[in-house]
């Protein structure tokens, strides 16, 4: 693994980008409401972003297993969709979907990357169960998070939240590095793995990465649609995603999407 150490200047233009992309995910998580398309929200996320002068991140990204490059802004994933869900004006949300929103963007060379998972009007006691449970496992990481820490004994936490809780942690994506490209090194499983402990990373200052837990209220056995690009899990039921960047500093770690 080549990880990058950030400086402090880095840091603070990967805090900017960050900042983009913390105000476009509150306006959409306002405007969230029955009726209202995937494609619409993609077109408020756009717009914020440009306003801001920074480039959206997915759109354009290619695929080994899709035919087109990326064609949104933003992922919009609802229900089963675990990610990577295509928006589209055709695509309106219902009462008692959920909603998952994965949103990245550009600002003078440096990405900030952020999700969440929200519920659609009235959604049942269980699917907000998922949404907490799941934003609880990135917390729990972002409160442990410092230097000296092994990435296993983070991943081991927050495997354990979604265990307790009934759930599964999908194993098919994790989180990453991220700085002047959206993926860097390291992998950052959300579940301990031989493959880990094997290769543990030990947080260090400086390192800026971005956590995603994902979730999902069945197995954790997805698969990928016939449009290359929208994973879902197998057995159908609901999934959820959150995700923030966040810098390893001397004292813990920084939330740079807030």
């Amino acid at each position: 693994m080549a990880i990058t150490l950030k400086s402090g200047r880095e840091i603070e233009k990967l805090r900017r980008a960050g900042a983009v992309v913390a105000k476009a995910l509150s306006k959409l998580q306002e405007v969230v409401r029955p009726g209202i398309s995937t494609g619409e929200l993609d077109d408020l996320a756009t717009q914020i972003a440009t306003e801001a002068g920074a480039a959206t991140l997915f759109k354009g990204v290619t695929s080994p297993y899709a035919r087109q490059p990326f064609p949104g802004a933003i992922c919009s994933s609802v229900n089963e969709q675990v990610v990577h869900g295509i928006p589209s004006k055709g695509v309106k949300l219902n009462n008692g979907d959920i909603l998952s929103v994965d949103f990245g963007v550009k600002l003078d060379g440096y990405c900030g990357d952020s999700a969440f998972t929200v519920g659609v009007g009235e959604i049942t006691a269980e699917k907000q169960r998922l949404i907490d449970v799941t934003r609880s496992m990135l917390d729990t990481a972002i409160d442990i998070c410092k230097p000296g820490l092994k990435w296993s004994e983070v991943a081991g936490q927050m495997e354990q939240v979604a265990k307790s809780a009934g759930f599964a942690v999908v194993t098919d994506f994790v989180g990453h590095g991220i700085g002047t490209e959206m993926h860097e090194d390291p992998k950052l499983p959300n579940f301990v793995s031989r493959e880990l402990l094997r290769n543990d990373i030990l947080l260090k200052e400086g390192m800026v990465l971005a956590v995603e837990p994902m979730v999902n209220m069945g197995g954790k056995a997805v698969k990928v649609l016939k449009d290359g690009w929208t994973v879902v899990t197998r057995d159908g039921k609901s999934s959820a995603h959150w995700e923030h960047t966040i810098a390893i500093i001397n004292s813990g770690c920084n939330v740079l999407t807030a």
